[in-house]
């Protein structure tokens, strides 16, 4: 693990394996690197793949001020790009994340190489949930949780991926009203980077009529949909996932 500093001070870990193009990988709302167990080293055998923790999660630096964003955590992602000396990477987001890869994709167009934008929204503009996903999501309950991630027969055999992230209950809140303000829709137009849309098709935490929304905003994006996947698709479906995602990422890597 290693430090980069972001522009106000606070320090973001991180930490890098595989070899290859870069490839930096973000996790959803409240979560730390952690959320890549299973995905990260399937995607190091054919990149050098970078997670880090956000702030407010894992081994980072906890400010309670000033507010989070998430144009904000795509500055801190730049930070850590810095720190390792990268010019250009690939990033893979998933739902609060692939909000993060959306103002990479628009701020920081020369140091996007392509972007994978997995169970996101535009935000504002986004199709909400069903009321009774978000009554569940709201009761903070694991057990009401687990179904709108995975399927039964994946939860119980995955019993460790259920634990929540050991996120401050603080850090939780401004990451949620980060993820909350989020608002790219006026400007996803202007994405230049390769980008590939995955979305399970099942997906009730963000609604997948979402991927469908980002796919017809930005210019050429490729839209891939995990039959059956949940929001946890990413783990559920690994080798189909990760497999569709190498192949577009190593593609954009011989495209002149």
């Amino acid at each position: 693990m290693a430090f980069a500093v972001a522009l106000d001070g606070t320090r973001l870990a991180f930490e890098v394996s595989g070899a290859g193009e870069p490839l930096l990988l973000l996790s959803g709302q409240g979560q730390d690197r952690q959320m890549w167990c299973l995905a990260a080293p399937v995607l190091a055998q054919h990149f050098q793949v970078i997670c880090m923790d956000y702030r407010g999660t894992g081994a980072s630096d906890k400010p309670r001020e000033p507010a989070y964003s998430t144009r904000g955590f795509a500055a801190d992602a730049i930070a850590v790009l810095d720190a390792l000396g990268i010019a250009k990477a690939s990033v893979y987001g998933i739902s609060m994340g692939g909000r993060v890869c959306q103002w990479l994709g628009i701020d920081y167009p020369e140091r996007i190489t392509a972007l994978v934008l997995g169970a996101t929204t535009p935000g504002k503009h986004g199709i909400p949930r069903d009321a009774e996903a978000n009554a569940w999501l709201q009761t903070g309950d694991i057990a009401r949780i687990t179904p709108l991630l995975y399927s039964a027969a994946f939860a119980a055999a995955h019993p460790e991926l259920l634990a929540p992230a050991p996120t401050p209950a603080f850090a939780r809140r401004l990451h949620y009203l980060a993820s909350e303000a989020h608002d790219t829709w006026e400007l996803l137009p202007q994405i230049s980077a390769p980008t590939l849309i995955v979305h399970g098709d099942a997906d009730r935490i963000n609604p997948p009529e979402n991927a469908r929304l980002l796919a017809a905003r930005i210019p050429h994006a490729h839209l891939h949909w995990i039959v059956g996947g949940r929001h946890g698709y990413v783990d559920e479906y690994l080798q189909e996932a990760c497999r569709v995602v190498s192949a577009f990422l190593q593609q954009q890597a011989v495209t002149p």
